[in-house]
């Protein structure tokens, strides 16, 4: 057969063709795009911080309030999550599914705890618009039951348009042994605070190397970061030195702090010259909580004040050196030439935290556990307060200092006391008035809006084929060039909080007299207040009785825009109701639980639960080294956990009750020599104690053999409300116990597993364990 020539042509060299990757080509934001950094701080009022004429020095947001602008009027929800779902999407807190604390989710279609498919968030919108997006510190818009390694990871920042992540998720943290997480993955700190480890340093420390390492790679995309520290939430953590540099200053009391600031607050232009404090405790009696009680302070004797003011100092310095930290950032973004083009949002959450009752704490979990704080004991603690040694808390009365001068603060959404926060913005290239203030009625709502008008976008109608809600805020840009009392561009916005609300339009104010999670019920028998707070800011006087067709109209308002938002029904049911609502999750609780070494801790909220009841830990071990030591099972900190360990050849077992020294210690008599062990013990409860305590009768166990026994007394609450997850061969964070030192792995010696048996009966204090995951946020 003869072959035939081939005479088609064919093109090997692709060289000088042109490749067309159509649809796929990456997104570029636009030449000149500004880059995007938002410092939400938590738990702080109006009258803090020193650009706003508090006591508090900050010297990086008076750097960016010299450059920028202060305002006055912004407000937010009075609860950390759903705010922060806010600053997440730009809608109003029900239509994201965040009522309140994603703790208290339930079935209603604005209190379920998961962002909606109908709400895209801005870190979604920017990244696909070609920013770099990341997100460091407290994130705590995750339902409780996915904050696990095996769980889902569906609520989680990268999921949600965030390239990189570090920081924790959760209502709070230990800041000097935080629970972190990088990227999708919890992971430990780097270095502890012996070697000057805090959360706020370590926090801006990866935001450096984020946005250094965008720049070696990718030098012309912008970014967008939203930073969020630890502070001002409790625990208040601080280097001493930071601490002392306010001895003394508050030692003249809240009061009188009150009287001191508000003249400062007028002279800075935030506040108009005629406006009046309201009383510190200024509810009617039947109305009001104890628990939210301020105590006057010459009500207070000598030790108390000193120990109140302490506590004040604690958190002036935890504020000031997170100030510091962010300080680092300014100056890189200054020095590489790109603080020029950054718009920086710099503020807080909700006003400043009431809980920590009207005599504060050293340790906040006795707090969470029902369990009273005592003088004698506080005050042990006075020189170390603000270290590794305590888990502090200020009493209500700062809280309404630094709310001054408005009434109440956090969780009450009625009055600005709860909502109005400190909020600065800066943008050299953008905004040309520097240092001054800007008193337009603002709200968290509007920091989206303003994001995507000063990046040239919109949000999109439809994001990946869902039909999205409108923005219920609008963009404060047109501020930048405003005249300072020029009229605002905000129509209206509604607020509703655990059973509180509010309504305010166009310079007005109605509020209901309502205290958070009553389980009164009866909203139509609320009294409404109403406040003309254009001219009365501190919302001292009542004008309901003579205006009573514009309160009238403001309720009526209030309602139209609870229908459209998602926020109804209304439901103040009490804490116990609420957080004992059934939800999905996707593990039923069980009795047993298995255990292995190498798992990264598990959250309380999803790990052996041995409140209340009566417990086993089993370890089945082997030993092969005569020095074998280290731990076996660890759960908690310091302030509250237990733990299973090996030292100087013995099996210890400590329960460690709300850090009340001494801790609760059982040693076994026999030397634990090379060989396979089952080691363990039972706690069998007999009774509640006066407080809500479980009391009743531990017992250690080397193999079969009755080691140790003795009287033991176990929390009602939870360790912790986050971070210290269980763990086995090793304790995370902080250590257990003083008899060892994080992360005391396990060494000498195998563990097979842990397993561990809870009672099914189980014997809780409702009331006091759901008011304690309230105070979380």
């Amino acid at each position: 057969m003869t072959k035939k020539p081939f005479n088609g042509v064919i093109k090997l060299d692709v060289r000088d063709s042109k490749p067309d990757w159509g649809p796929f080509t990456l997104p570029r934001a636009p030449e000149g795009s500004p880059n995007v950094l938002i410092v939400l701080y938590d738990d702080t009022g109006l009258a803090a911080w020193s650009p706003f004429g508090g006591g508090i020095n900050m010297p990086t947001l008076q750097k960016l309030a010299d450059n920028g602008l202060m305002y006055s009027q912004w407000h937010t929800t009075a609860l950390c999550s759903p705010t922060r779902s806010t600053f997440l999407t730009g809608r109003n807190h029900h239509l994201n599914g965040c009522s309140c604390i994603t703790e208290g989710a339930q079935g209603f279609p604005g209190w379920s705890g998961r962002l909606p498919a109908e709400c895209a968030t801005i870190g979604q919108v920017l990244q696909d618009a070609g920013w770099s997006t990341y997100w460091l510190g407290k994130n705590h818009n995750v339902p409780e039951q996915d904050i696990a390694s095996g769980a889902s990871r569906s609520e989680w920042p990268l999921q949600k348009g965030f390239d990189r992540y570090y920081g924790f998720i959760g209502g709070e943290t230990n800041q000097w042994y935080p629970d972190l997480i990088e990227d999708n993955k919890f992971i430990d700190q780097p270095y502890g605070p012996e070697d000057g480890y805090h959360l706020s340093k370590d926090l801006v420390d990866h935001a450096l190397h984020m946005i250094r390492d965008q720049k070696a790679s990718n030098p012309s995309k912008p970014w967008f970061m939203w930073l969020c520290p630890g502070a001002n939430h409790a625990p208040h953590h601080a280097p001493e030195e930071y601490i002392d540099k306010y001895k003394g200053k508050f030692d003249e009391g809240y009061e009188a702090y009150r009287e001191w600031v508000l003249p400062r607050m007028i002279a800075k232009g935030l506040l108009p010259k005629d406006t009046k404090l309201t009383p510190i405790n200024p509810l009617p009696a039947d109305v009001a909580n104890p628990g939210d009680a301020v105590r006057p302070w010459d009500s207070l004797n000598a030790e108390e004040k000193k120990l109140f003011a302490r506590m004040m100092e604690v958190y002036a310095g935890f504020s000031e050196y997170t100030d510091a930290q962010v300080g680092r950032l300014i100056d890189y973004l200054e020095q590489s030439g790109q603080l020029e083009n950054t718009i920086v949002f710099y503020c807080s959450d909700n006003g400043a935290s009431g809980e920590g009752s009207p005599s504060g704490s050293v340790n906040e979990n006795k707090f969470f556990n029902g369990y009273p704080d005592e003088l004698s004991e506080n005050l042990k603690y006075l020189k170390v307060l603000g270290s590794t040694d305590t888990y502090g808390h200020y009493p209500t009365g700062w809280a309404a200092a630094t709310s001054t001068p408005f009434q109440m603060f956090k969780r009450y959404s009625e009055y600005a006391g709860g909502t109005c926060c400190p909020m600065v913005i800066s943008w050299p290239k953008g905004i040309k008035a520097k240092g001054e203030v800007r008193n337009q009625y603002h709200h968290s709502t509007d920091i989206v809006p303003t994001i995507l008008d000063v990046c040239g976008l919109e949000m999109p109608k439809t994001y990946r084929g869902i039909e999205q809600y409108p923005l219920s805020g609008v963009s404060m840009r047109y501020s930048f060039s405003a005249e300072p009392d020029g009229k605002t561009t905000k129509k209206r916005q509604y607020y509703a909080m655990l059973g509180t609300r509010g309504m305010w339009e166009d310079g007005w104010k109605a509020a209901a007299l309502h205290v958070p999670l009553t389980g009164k019920g009866h909203f139509d028998k609320d009294e409404w207040e109403l406040y003309h707070v254009d001219a009365d800011r501190s919302e001292s006087t009542n004008l309901a009785k003579k205006h009573p067709e514009k309160l009238k109209a403001l309720i009526e308002t209030w309602f139209d825009e609870a229908e459209k938002n998602k926020v109804l029904p209304l439901d103040d049911r009490s804490a116990t109701e609420l957080l004992n609502v059934e939800r999905p999750t996707e593990e039923p609780p069980r009795e047993r639980y298995i255990y292995y070494t190498g798992t990264s801790p598990v959250p309380e909220g999803v790990a052996a639960n041995v409140r209340g009841r009566s417990y086993k830990i089993v370890a089945d071990v082997e030993i092969v080294d005569k020095d074998c030591s280290g731990v076996i099972f660890a759960h908690g900190s310091r302030f509250g956990g237990h733990a299973l360990f090996v030292k100087d050849s013995k099996l210890h077992y400590v329960y460690n009750f709300l850090g009340i020294k001494p801790e609760q210690a059982f040693v076994s008599e026999s030397e634990l020599k090379p060989g396979k062990y089952t080691l363990g013990m039972e706690f069998i409860r007999d009774k509640a104690g006066k407080h809500g305590e479980s009391l009743g009768k531990t017992t250690l166990y080397v193999n079969e053999k009755i080691e140790a026994q003795g009287d033991m007394r176990t929390q009602p609450g939870k360790f912790t409300l986050s971070g210290d997850g269980l763990c086995v061969g090793r304790d995370s964070g902080d250590a257990v116990s003083e008899d060892y030192k994080t992360p005391g792995e396990f060494k000498g010696g195998s563990i097979l597993f842990v397993g561990v048996t809870v009672e099914k009966g189980q014997y809780l204090d409702l009331e006091k364990l759901a008011a304690a995951a309230f105070a979380v946020d």
